[in-house]
């Protein structure tokens, strides 16, 4: 399975000391964070909508609904963002400051579940962030392999409320035998989903007392874009918890965009916060990577 980047991003004009620069301003106003309740309703889902199922070795199956659904039934579904309609009309994977890629399940979502399923990692009694999750794949897993929470962010509420929330209830139980009050499910009482910017989602989630901590925290497909690293990097560094690992994977380059996993090491080694060690190094077409982050130990 295979995919590729069309991005719709503002076209731009630099010299070689802007592209080396610290670019860490987004392009676009932040997106304000909320959470979303988890919907109890059974009639919330398209009783039409037909699930691909993936199965990697010893791994729970999982299902999600691909892109192509969302496009032909956009008219069918909530969309205050009107990301379903945009993307469908422009056909573009992400628009900046609007649409942030999350309707599609990318492949390096796959390396890192082959990952997991090679560890072994049983997640038994862990609290777990699924950041930028889109359909929430990864999330779900360790839902089903013992985590004690799991929590799902997304940037857009529409991938929140139609993809991600579908696909829990999905790898909780299978479609028509689901519980006609989802809300009282014991494994959906342990999520929580939210939408909006990295930036604001830290400040909502800070007002808690104490507000989470993470054993471990999911993040794929996430540094195609220098501008965000800031916010990323400060997420990552206040939900952690101190003994806690960042499973992160990724390519080596996004092109038309301009991340990737050389300059993100960089950063990250630039701000002293993190040691970050490659966990898997793809060989084939445009590399990918699954790497971990961890605090650095005191001297």
């Amino acid at each position: 399975m295979s995919f590729c980047f069309n991005f719709d991003v503002p076209a731009q004009t630099t010299n070689p000391e802007e592209e080396s620069g610290d670019r860490t301003k987004p392009a676009e106003p932040v997106k304000e964070a909320k959470e979303h309740l988890p919907q109890s309703d059974p009639q919330f889902l398209l009783t039409d909508a037909v699930a691909e199922t993936i199965t990697i070795g010893t791994l729970p199956p999982l299902h999600f609904l691909n892109e192509t659904v969302f496009e032909k039934t956009a008219a069918e579904r909530e969309d205050r963002e009107e990301i379903l309609l945009r993307t469908a009309e422009q056909r573009s994977d992400l628009i900046s400051g609007v649409y942030e890629g999350g309707l599609k399940v990318w492949e390096c979502t796959y390396d890192l579940l082959e990952l997991i399923e090679k560890d072994g990692e049983t997640f038994g009694g862990k609290a777990v962030l699924d950041l930028g999750c889109g359909a929430g794949l990864l999330g779900i897993l360790a839902l089903k392999r013992g985590a004690r929470q799991v929590h799902f962010q997304d940037y857009n509420s529409t991938v929140i409320e139609q993809l991600t929330e579908d696909e829990e209830k999905d790898g909780i139980s299978p479609p028509k035998k689901r519980a006609a009050d989802l809300s009282q499910d014991p494994l959906l009482a342990k999520c929580r989903f939210f939408s909006g910017d990295w930036s604001t989602f830290l400040a909502l989630v800070k007002k808690e007392e104490p507000h989470p901590k993470y054993d471990i925290i999911f993040t794929a497909e996430t540094i195609y874009n220098t501008a965000y690293y800031p916010a990323l990097h400060e997420t990552l560094h206040k939900l952690l918890a101190p003994d806690g690992l960042v499973y992160l994977a990724t390519k080596s380059h996004y092109f038309g965009v301009g991340g990737g996993l050389h300059l993100f090491e960089t950063f990250v080694e630039q701000r002293g916060v993190f040691s970050l060690d490659h966990l898997w190094d793809g060989e084939d077409g445009l590399q990918r990577h699954v790497v971990v982050l961890r605090f650095k130990k005191p001297l």
